[in-house]
């Protein structure tokens, strides 16, 4: 069973030390994100990384968490992929995952993308992005909304966690806290 102790500590940043969230800018955020579970513990140290922090999703996360601002999904496909982080991208799965509910890609195919956003090549990069926005329309997707969600997930994929990376790490946070 978790103790609440730790996730008082940890919400106060009180956190020097302790694996993962001892830096300057995971203190910052602990006070802000305040992580009272597990699952908390693994978007804290998900959220705060270049990926998620490029593609400015750490204040739409935090103000929809404290209820400052709605829950709104780039488009009800891809709501189950999202619901679980209020929305928004904080893992490289969902990266994934919204190209293959949105644009219809294969698995393999998602995870090419993955590696194109990642390795930065503009020509690679390009010829992904027309797959994405065409197969997005082709799924009744509109053009504009197409662009706009590939130009937010692409952030992720060089600097983005995946999810059993972040819940790895978050169980030794906890231990060591």
């Amino acid at each position: 069973s978790e103790d609440p102790k730790v996730y008082d500590m940890m919400s106060d940043a009180d956190t020097v030390g302790v694996f993962q969230i001892e830096s300057r800018a995971q203190m910052s955020m602990l006070p802000r994100l305040r992580p009272r579970s597990y699952y908390d513990l693994v978007i804290q140290i998900a959220i705060v990384r270049p990926g998620p922090i490029q593609g400015d999703m750490v204040h739409p996360y935090l103000n929809r968490r404290n209820g400052k601002e709605e829950v709104i999904y780039p488009s009800d496909e891809v709501k189950n992929v999202l619901e679980r982080t209020l929305g928004v991208p904080i893992f490289q799965e969902q990266v994934m995952q919204i190209a293959q509910t949105l644009a219809g890609f294969t698995a393999g195919e998602a995870d090419i993308l993955r590696k194109a956003m990642g390795k930065k090549k503009r020509a690679e990069l390009e010829r992904q992005k027309e797959r994405f926005v065409n197969g997005s329309i082709k799924n009744g997707i509109k053009k504009d909304l197409a662009n706009f969600i590939f130009q937010k997930i692409t952030p992720f994929a060089e600097y983005g966690f995946n999810k059993s990376h972040a819940a790895a790490y978050a169980l030794i946070a906890y231990q060591t806290g």
